[in-house]
């Protein structure tokens, strides 16, 4: 999907507390790491520019423009703006505004540009071989398996979840990709009129949700009100670039907290038998199986959650 404005996310449930072990180990980590890596060093890598500018070679890649990098590393935009200077002064980056928006400044590398990110890469690659080089093959395992978790976590933290109007571009954009999804999945395929209405979940009738990741809408989910006290949730879906970071879960338990603002007691979904991975996680979050309560033409099975805190 294209980088899209992040409306302001409305604030999270409390959250449970942080402990000042788990703040001492994640800084201690990050001490440790930066320092390991060469971060602290303006020639990082051995190459004539500090940390800041060699990351920003890298993501520029094939080309992309400075709006989409500042959303995708939360740079300001003045200090972007001087390091891609900067490279241009080198040598290593092109900027050009497209002819068919000129608000825009897009960004690529030269031949040079791209000669420089061969070597970082040749450089990056010896340095981690280097520090696992130490390691026994188990050990080295052990470090990837680590890694990969705390990459999953850490992008789960980095991820916002906004409450948008159901008309809103974002929201809709989810949906069509959400329709695309199940499209493709469902034997029978998937009609887009089954798709809630914006009146059905905006405002005191319900309420839409959208995630986002750098700016980007990845995820989504749905709520409206069946009769007074009982709502629906639907269409909670997530991109496929962003799956199995328990985002679904968030998005689950946040449209949950939507419904007992809305002085709703129960819950109730349906889905499709196709979606084995769905259920499951609905079991996982306190969902019963129930008979169906409604005729719905894509619907195999349908859950109930009564909902603690409801007023």
């Amino acid at each position: 999907m294209r980088p899209l404005t992040e409306p302001e996310p409305e604030p999270e449930p409390e959250p449970e507390p942080v402990s000042p072990e788990d703040v001492a180990s994640f800084r201690r980590f990050n001490r440790s790491f930066t320092r390991r890596i060469g971060a602290l060093d303006d020639h990082y890598l051995g190459q004539d520019r500090p940390l800041g500018e060699a990351r920003l070679l890298f993501e520029i890649g094939a080309g992309v423009s400075l709006r989409e990098l500042r959303g995708r590393l939360a740079l300001d935009a003045g200090y972007l703006s001087r390091m891609a200077k900067s490279l241009e002064a080198q040598g290593l980056v092109r900027l050009t505004v497209p002819p068919h928006d000129t608000r825009l400044r897009l960004v690529e590398l030269t031949d040079a540009g791209r000669v420089e990110v061969e070597e970082q890469h040749r450089r990056a690659d010896a340095l981690a071989a280097g520090l696992l080089t130490a390691l026994t093959p188990p050990q080295r395992t052990e470090l990837a398996d680590a890694l990969a978790t705390t990459h999953r976590l850490l992008r789960l933290a980095g991820i916002t979840v906004a409450l948008v109007d159901g008309a809103a571009e974002d929201a809709r954009a989810c949906l069509d990709a959400y329709a695309a999804d199940i499209d493709a999945r469902f034997p029978e395929g998937f009609d887009k009129t089954d798709l809630v209405r914006p009146e059905e979940v905006t405002g005191d009738a319900g309420a839409f949700l959208v995630a986002y990741e750098e700016g980007r809408p990845v995820a989504c989910g749905a709520l409206r009100t069946l009769e007074p006290g009982t709502g629906e949730i639907r269409h909670v879906w997530v991109h496929p670039g962003a799956r199995r970071l328990g985002l679904a879960r968030r998005i689950l338990a946040r449209l949950e907290q939507a419904a007992v603002e809305h002085g709703l007691t129960v819950v109730r979904l349906d889905t499709h038998a196709a979606l084995t991975e769905a259920r499951a996680m609905y079991r996982a979050c306190g969902y019963t199986e129930i008979p169906a309560y409604v005729d719905h033409v894509y619907a195999d099975h349908w859950f109930e959650k009564r909902l603690t805190g409801a007023r």
